[in-house]
């Protein structure tokens, strides 16, 4: 009987968990590829689709509970006739960006690239007619910027996706039945065209599993497809719970590594792998007419210096217009990042987070002998750290050189910065240690 429970509880856990990629060792080249990526610390994410013509995010067809009947009309009004790749690598670049992530299928089920596995895509149901992807990759390749697409495993428009998840309920008119493994197999087939046809790419972001989080999504299968089809391709997945073997890192939705102020990943726990945390220029995804919620250049330059100060990648996100533009006062704002990156990006580019753990008054980052102290909140002119395990040699403002006076003894360094030299947005001392 005792031999028998513990078959079935075998057989419950194989067929209920998700299966991750076995004995995955991962290629000298992804290797290579996830020191890039934690070198790299600025990336742009881009969350576009026809859902834009609707102006209420990348979510309208679940919140608005909209049939799928209803929603396919929708791509028949999706033109956007001023997109140009050229100018949006070139903004990325100009903002200090490194990398973009872009939808390739978000939740909708609608591929913005020439599908041949499904007609519902960009080129096959739009007057535009084209692939926006291939355009991208194109122009990222020529710029020098990796591009890594967006895929989301849930679909609400794919009949085989089923059981269904707590999204994409009875409204879309889909029949109560279907093959999991039918679905799967499609989502393969379509990233197999995305790793085959659009040159090297730098990741997989998936998002999604949330919806059936316990269903067995068969990651072993299709990361595997992904690492022979691309073996330097980086895998993540934006699941809220600890990383799977097969990952190469390590996403955090809205929030801060270890942090869980959304609610969404309450049991997330931080690995080992390379870290990435990804944020909305306003308070949405996709576009959203009516957001105007815009977050201050010191809001931005602040999430990404913290990020950095956790060892994490800042993925900052715009939602498209439908004409295929961005927004100008997100252009404006990026055109900010751009020039502070430039000012200060040795303090964040190549970095590692420093000796100290992030404090309430801002974060540490290193680079060899090197230790930036971001000081993001200041209280006085004098700030008194613990002592970093290694004697400081100078301490100097970072922005003109200048001389900072300091003190180190048992007790810890303390730092004087006089009230005209700080800034309001992140006062850099750089340090150099013994």
């Amino acid at each position: 009987m005792k031999k028998l429970l513990f078959t079935v509880a075998v057989l419950f856990l194989v067929t209920t968990f998700p299966q991750a990629q076995e004995k995955y060792v991962p290629t000298p080249e992804n290797l290579k590829n996830r020191a890039w990526f934690q070198d790299a610390k600025f990336g742009m994410f881009i969350h576009w689709g026809v859902y834009s013509v609707l102006g209420d995010g990348e979510w309208v067809m679940n919140t608005q509970q909209i049939p799928i009947k209803t929603y396919e009309k929708l791509p028949a009004f999706f033109n956007p006739t001023q997109f140009n790749a050229a100018e949006w690598v070139q903004m990325a670049k100009d903002a200090g960006m490194k990398y973009i992530t872009i939808t390739s299928k978000h939740h909708d089920g609608f591929a913005m690239y020439d599908s041949k596995v499904s007609d519902y895509n960009i080129v096959k149901r739009t007057p535009y007619g084209k692939d926006v992807l291939k355009m991208l990759a194109d122009e990222c390749r020529k710029q020098g910027i990796k591009l890594f697409f967006y895929h989301s495993q849930l679909d609400w428009h794919h009949p085989d996706y089923f059981p269904r998840g707590f999204t994409g309920g009875s409204y879309t008119g889909r029949e109560e039945k279907g093959d999991m493994n039918k679905y799967l197999d499609y989502m393969d087939a379509q990233l197999t065209e995305l790793l085959t046809n659009y040159g090297d790419i730098g990741g997989i972001w998936f998002d999604g599993m949330w919806d059936k989080k316990d269903d067995d999504w068969r990651l072993g299968k299709t990361y595997s497809l992904i690492h022979k089809l691309q073996p330097g391709t980086l895998v993540g997945s934006n699941h809220h719970v600890a990383p799977y073997d097969g990952e190469d890192f390590q996403m955090f939705e809205k929030d801060l590594p270890g942090h869980n102020t959304t609610g969404f990943a309450p049991e997330q726990k931080v690995g080992d792998l390379p870290k990435e945390i990804c944020e909305t220029i306003n308070n949405s995804w996709g576009f959203n007419l009516r957001d105007d919620k815009n977050k201050s250049i010191k809001d931005l330059i602040q999430y990404l210096v913290k990020g950095a100060g956790y060892d994490a990648n800042f993925l900052l996100n715009v939602g498209p217009m439908p004409n295929g533009k961005i927004q100008p006062e997100h252009v404006a704002l990026l055109k900010q990042m751009g020039e502070w990156m430039r000012q200060y990006g040795e303090t964040v580019y190549g970095t590692r987070g420093g000796p100290l753990t992030p404090r309430d008054w801002g974060v540490t980052t290193q680079k060899g002998n090197k230790v930036y102290v971001h000081i993001l909140k200041w209280q006085d002119e004098t700030l008194t750290l613990p002592r970093l395990g290694k004697k400081v040699v100078s301490a100097k403002l970072f922005i003109d050189k200048s001389p900072v006076k300091f003190t180190e003894n048992d007790f810890g360094l303390s730092i004087r910065v006089p009230k005209d030299k700080m800034n309001e947005i992140d006062t850099v001392i750089e340090l150099e240690l013994k």
